[in-house]
């Protein structure tokens, strides 16, 4: 055979790393033909990375599996002629029957570490983003931390900027007639916006989460096709992750949406009060909601500092 015919050898390497972004050393690391027939195996090195060369071209896939964690299959890696194809990190997740062996009196400890990773994650690093998640299998928090990471958001000084400038459109356009014109007005439109804001806040991320056992966060999904995506985060609204690891309805966000336009009875104006009152803004909430879900998905994550660093995503698609 003419040396010019002989194809090009390939290398596929990669870097194990558990979900906090430690290396895993010692795990065993599988090159497979497409129809999971095993070619070669290796242990990850003290850096985590592993490597298979000398491959020819052709389609392979990795399996990645070690004690007490989710083993890995990756999808099919087309290798060319002479390629070099270098893995993104591949984070393995605690298996589900291993969380059960969790040490008594660790879950504090990991509570408060959810809500410290929370509370890295600001858009543009200047607006909270607390309420995404991006590692599916991230651990609830306590209720003490449901109420810690609430405040924490709803007196962030962005929320402040957000509440003024939703009183200013509402000046602008003359929403609440009642309330007049000039400084006095304005102020009584942020007293009320605000009011608004801190309940719904209050109650859909804490007091409720916290009474139903649920966890206030969205679990950001980041695979399969654009509308599997879609649906599953508008579905969010209303199918919320309990802190047993079950899918139930989202009560929390619901009543919070829902309880919080029932207590703005209370301080708008007397002529916009009402049954109405309470169905509208309810509803625009969970509108709202949803439309968040929407951006957490597919825009949020692209612009989120330390979303890169913890993203893990829904496995098996």
């Amino acid at each position: 055979m003419d040396a010019s015919q002989v194809p090009e050898s390939g290398t596929i390497s990669g870097t194990v790393l558990d979900t906090t972004g430690a290396v895993l050393e010692g795990i065993t690391v599988t090159l497979l033909t497409p129809t999971g027939i095993a070619l070669q195996t290796v242990p990850s090195g003290a850096n985590g990375q592993f490597t298979f060369s000398g491959l020819s071209p052709a389609a392979y896939q990795i399996r990645i599996s070690a004690h007490g964690m989710r083993s890995y299959t990756s999808g099919q890696i087309n290798l060319g002629p002479g390629e070099f194809h270098y893995l993104p990190p591949i984070k393995l997740a605690i298996a589900v029957h291993s969380i059960s062996v969790t040490v008594i009196g660790s879950k504090q400890v990991l509570s408060v570490q959810q809500v410290k990773i929370a509370e890295q994650q600001k858009i543009a690093g200047v607006i909270p983003n607390f309420y995404t998640t991006y590692d599916w299998n991230a651990l609830p928090m306590l209720a003490k931390q449901k109420f810690q990471l609430g405040f924490r958001s709803v007196l962030d000084p962005m929320s402040f900027v957000a509440v003024a400038g939703v009183a200013g459109t509402e000046q602008y356009y003359n929403i609440f007639p009642e309330y007049g014109s000039g400084f006095e007005g304005y102020s009584k439109r942020y007293g009320t916006a605000f009011a608004t804001h801190f309940t719904a806040d209050i109650l859909s991320q804490a007091v409720y989460p916290s009474i139903f056992h649920q966890d206030p966060r969205y679990f950001y999904k980041g695979k399969g096709s654009f509308g599997s995506r879609a649906l599953y985060a508008i579905s969010s609204t209303f199918i919320a992750r309990g802190d047993n690891g079950h899918l139930e309805p989202n009560y929390s966000d619901i009543l919070g949406d829902f309880s919080a336009a029932a207590i703005s009875n209370l301080y708008y104006p007397p002529a916009e009060r009402g049954g109405s009152l309470v169905l509208f803004n309810g509803l625009a909430d969970v509108g709202a909601d949803a439309t968040l879900n929407l951006m957490r998905e597919f825009i949020l994550n692209h612009l989120t500092s330390h979303a890169r660093q913890n993203m893990n995503g829904e496995p098996g698609n």
